[in-house]
């Protein structure tokens, strides 16, 4: 038997995976690890203003923003919001914002022909993910507004 659920809410998803946890001997249950702007909201609220600010920048180019023009907005440091960024997806989890799994909505890119120790050359975000953060900043932007 397969079951598909869609548009149920983020405590329903979670209240029915618990219940399915003591069937999981039994059954095998996937969970949606895709982003929407609920999620997107909630990640990016839980932000340090300096991340947040580095999301934004990624968002704005579109999901693909040159790590030397990051480092340029950070006095050419990058630890301190990529820590914060890298350290957002699991405190999610331990929260139950999103289910294990969820990936990072922005990863470092690296030189693949230098494939050595080496500093990002940009972060990236996915395509279906861009207009899902966009929307989420702009929600942000209008409640500070209200």
């Amino acid at each position: 038997m397969k079951i598909t659920i869609e548009g149920a809410s983020e405590e329903f998803e979670r209240k029915l995976l618990a219940l399915l946890a003591d069937q999981r001997h039994e059954l095998t249950v996937t969970a949606d690890t895709e982003w929407c702007i609920e999620r997107a909201e909630r990640y990016l609220a839980s932000l340090p203003a300096a991340a947040l600010r580095f999301a934004n920048l990624v968002v704005e180019a579109n999901g693909s923003k040159d790590a030397d023009e990051l480092r340029a907005h950070f006095d050419g440091q990058l630890r301190g919001p990529t820590i914060a960024l890298s350290r957002a997806v699991p405190r999610g989890v331990r929260m139950g914002w999103w289910p294990e799994g969820t990936p990072a909505p922005i990863t470092p890119m690296y030189d693949p022909e230098n494939p050595s120790w080496q500093k990002a050359i940009a972060y990236t975000m996915t395509s279906e993910n861009v207009p899902v953060f966009r929307d989420a900043f702009t929600r942000i932007a209008s409640k500070k507004t209200t």
